[in-house]
Order: C-alpha cells, then structure tokens, then sequence
C-alpha cells in the first residue's frame, strides 16, 4: 500500500521550509492571559500523608537487618546475588535456632557415641527409609494447602484492584455533574474514591487483626465519618506495646515469644463493628443517591456500579474465609510431630555409617526437611507481616495511584483525541492523520480498509523473489 498524503498541521503548529515541523510554541509569562489563574495564589496545605505509607519501600536505601526477618519483602528490590545465594526472603533467618538446636543434639548424640566406651546409639537406616515416605507425604500436603491459601489471596486482592479501578471509572466518568452544582458534585466524587481507597486500606488492617482507626495510613481516609472501629479508638484504643524479647522471638519464629494476634480484639471494651463493611455501606448510599439524582443516566452505569459495591463484598467475606480457615489443628499438630521426630532420629541413623559427620549430615538434611515445613507454615496466612506473605501495602498504593491516575483530567471528549493532527488512524501503514482521511471519500476509506490486509502478503512475497531473482 502506498503512503500517500501527510499529517495536516493543526492551527498551533507550523512547519518549515524543509518540512520539519517548528518547535512548539509556549507563551511567556508575559503573553499569558491576565485571567490565568495561577496555582500559586491557591497554595496546598501541607500535605500528610497523602498516600498510604509503605514501611518496606526501600528506596534510595540499603536493606536494613530487620527486613531479613520482617516483611512482606519489597518485591520491587531487586538483588543481583544468584538465587541460591540469596537470603532477603529466604526462610534461613527464621531457622537459626532450630538448627542451632538440632546441631546441639547430633553434637550430644555423636560424641557420647564415640567418646564414651562401650555405648554405641547407633541404629539401623531402615528406620531412615520407612519414616522418610510419611515425612515427606506429610510436608507435601502440608506445603500444597499452604500454597493454596496464598493463591487464593492473591486472587482477592486481584479482584479487589480490579473492583476498585472499575467503580473509580464509574464514579468520575459516568457520574454527571450538575449545572447547578459541578463544583460540590466533583468534590463529592473525589470523598467517594477516598472511601475506595479506605475500604482497601481497612481490609488491610482487619486482615492484621488491626481493629481500630489510629494508623498513619488510615486515620485521615475515614476521619470524617461515623464508624463503631472510630468511636472505639477515640474512647479506649489499646495499642500494642512492643518488646525487645518479644520482637527478637518473633523475627527468629520463637512460637513462645509470638503474642495472640487476637489480643486487641479480645481485649476491647466497646463495640469494634467491621470497618470494610461500614465503609461499603456508605458508598451504596453514594451510588443510591446517584441513581436518584439522575447522575447516572444509563440504566448499565447503575448496573456497573451496583455490581462493583457487590464484588467488594465478595472480596470482603472471601478473604475473611482464607483467614480463618486454616489447616485443620489435627493435621498441622500430627504433621509438626512427625517432622521434629523424623529429625531427631537422625543422628542414630546416620552415625553407624558417617561418624563425626554426622553433625554436618544432619545439620544439612534438617535444613531441608525443616526448610519446607517452615515455608508452608509462614505462607498459610498470606495476609500478615511475614517475609513471604502478600505486599499489602504495595496493593493499597497501587490503588491509590489508580485512583489518582482516573481523576487526574476531566471526562475526554471524542472530538479531542479523534479529531486530533497526531492520530494516525491507519496506522503503521499509513502515516496520514485524521485530518487527511476526513477530506476523502468513504469509499476511498473502505476500499483502503479492504486492501490493508493483503499489504504484508505483497511485501513477502515481492521479498522472495527477490530472493530467488539474487
């Protein structure tokens, strides 16, 4: 197909004598009109927190000791280390101790052996290949049901952005704006995506078992409306006072040293109701007011939006439903026992055959065995402050940039991204804008359209015989 015509400049631009269009033309400040109004007669408050802090963004910074050992890990840190050398997001840090304790007993077991006359507390290995199969069957199990969970909280959140970007179109695209109140209708639409933005970032929260409404994160998005976690936190809000002995016993996996992370929702004295929903509950009202309004003229905008509220409530119920049913407390007990056992039992088996290597041998085989048991443990709750669970934090900001991104210009008109100098509607082949196929007849259009596929079949086949005629 031959290239024919050119982009038309519009009335703003103007071209050169050898075809190259001139530089752009911006009006000094001189030349602006006197009724410009300048951003800076307007001054912003000061800003606070304008996005949901993130705790694990380590931007322009190094990694810290404690990012080994809490989390989630900033996935957006990249490490140039080979994968099996890399401990950010590895489970070593939290293994430390149970191999110091396993390296502790192989120790003990070896050298009574060896050093002590006639004792010998080695046994034979076949107890190694019978365990083995149920150990491993057991981990297995556990590690996929483990996974599961994390998957199907990551599908939640999936949806929960995708929910969110949809009723934030709805909001500042559908929605209209009334002649004789554009002013408080768009102010009215920023107060409902904000709520958008709350109702995440408390999901967040009641996922940690965070109840009130005093985070940095949170207290200015839900501030101006009445809700049972707020009254809570202005009449007695318990925080959680940290420890060093707790801190350190929790960043090694200490089970003795991790709090009930239940404890500030057993211990309120008032009523803690649930965030997400409330803030569900004043968005339907939004939506409802909408629809009477006439704001939403189409009966699909209304269905949109109605589904949307609908699908945040899924999103709700199904990530409660991952956090509170995990494994069944007989599996996970019976599986924790049969792994410890089939551990401590190593060294006995080991020792007829390796000697003082048996240290080594099972320090090695117990980080494996160990290793996996671990892993599955700390991914079972994929919503809490672990090294491997779900960024919540990172999904929260994504969606306040989402959000900022929707409101960030007016309701595009068809006539200004259609009807535009730069758009090459047949485009890559041909370089003619919009201007140059209006001026054209339909059917000049259609027989285009008509030929267009047929141009790459041309080019290869002129490309071969060109081939051949060489």
């Amino acid at each position: 197909m031959s290239e024919d015509g050119g982009i038309t400049g519009g009335p703003s631009t103007h071209a050169h004598g050898d075809g190259e269009p001139a530089a752009i033309h911006v009006p000094s400040e001189q030349q602006k009109s006197p009724h410009t109004v300048q951003e800076d007669e307007y001054p912003l408050s000061p800003r606070r927190h304008t996005t949901p802090p993130n705790p694990f963004s380590r931007r322009n910074t190094s990694i810290d000791l404690d990012d080994y050992f809490t989390g989630p890990r900033d996935i957006a840190k990249h490490s140039k280390w080979p994968l099996f050398m890399q401990i950010h997001g590895s489970i070593l840090p939290k293994m430390i101790i149970p191999l110091l304790v396993v390296a502790a007993w192989a120790s003990l077991i070896t050298a009574i052996s060896i050093k002590v006359p006639n004792v010998n507390l080695g046994i034979s290995s076949i107890l190694l290949t019978i365990t083995g199969f149920v150990v491993g069957l057991g981990l297995s199990f556990r590690s996929s049901t483990a996974y599961e969970r994390y998957a199907e909280g990551r599908k939640c959140w999936g949806q929960l952005i995708f929910t969110c970007q949809g009723l934030g179109r709805v909001f500042w695209l559908h929605a209209v704006e009334r002649e004789d109140s554009k002013k408080e209708d768009l102010l009215a639409k920023l107060t409902a995506m904000n709520l958008v933005v709350a109702f995440a970032v408390s999901l967040k929260h009641k996922l940690r078992f965070e109840p009130y409404t005093y985070y940095d994160d949170l207290v200015e998005l839900v501030d101006h409306i009445d809700t049972f976690a707020k009254s809570a936190t202005q009449e007695n809000a318990l925080r959680p006072k940290p420890g060093v002995f707790k801190a350190v016993g929790e960043n090694l996996g200490l089970s003795f040293a991790a709090s009930n992370p239940r404890k500030l929702m057993k211990k309120a004295q008032s009523p803690l109701g649930n965030l997400p929903l409330e803030i569900l509950c004043y968005l339907t009202a939004y939506v409802d007011e909408l629809a009477l309004n006439g704001q939403l003229p189409i009966g699909m905008q209304q269905t949109a939006a109605y589904n949307n509220l609908q699908a945040l409530n899924d999103v709700l119920v199904n990530t409660e439903r991952v956090l509170n049913t995990p494994l069944p407390i007989a599996y996970a007990i019976a599986i924790s026992q049969i792994t410890w056992i089939y551990v401590f039992l190593l060294p006995f088996q080991l020792l007829l055959e390796l000697g003082w290597i048996t240290i080594p041998a099972t320090v090695a085989a117990s980080y494996i065995i160990l290793g996996i048991f671990f892993i599955g443990h700390e991914i079972e709750n994929p919503f809490g402050n672990d090294v491997n669970d779900l960024p919540l934090d990172l999904f929260c900001q994504q969606i306040v940039e989402d959000m900022e991104t929707i409101a960030a210009r007016p309701k595009p008109r068809v006539s200004e991204w259609v009807d535009n100098p730069r758009n090459k509607v047949l485009y890559p082949h041909s370089e003619s804008s919009y201007s140059v196929w209006a001026q054209r007849p339909e059917a000049v259009i259609r027989n285009t359209l008509r030929n267009r596929p047929h141009a790459s079949y041309d080019k290869t086949e002129h490309g071969e015989k060109g081939d051949q005629n060489a």
